[in-house]
């Protein structure tokens, strides 16, 4: 454990980081889950709904530091060609 106060104040910040980053990631892949189930389920509508809720929020994780800006874009980019499948 930390013994100079400084220390101990970075170890208590980065614990709350921690969770807040891993709540963003889980949120965020929850969200990329319900773009792929709903392209499984053959529904456009509610695909192309899930897929502009998840491109923001994948935007603000990059642009937070939570994953890296071109992890970010890989994403949006094979997400929207899935989307793109149903016609």
């Amino acid at each position: 454990m930390a013994n100079h106060k400084s220390a101990i104040k970075r170890n208590k910040q980065s614990k709350i980081r921690n969770a807040r980053n891993v709540h963003a990631r889980s949120t965020m892949r929850t969200l990329v889950k319900k773009v792929r189930e709903a392209v499984a389920a053959r529904e456009k509508d509610q695909a192309l709904g899930a897929l502009s809720e998840v491109v923001p929020y994948i935007d603000k994780c990059a642009s937070k530091g939570i994953i890296h800006k071109a992890t970010a874009s890989r994403k949006i980019s094979r997400l929207s060609k899935l989307v793109n499948t149903l016609d």
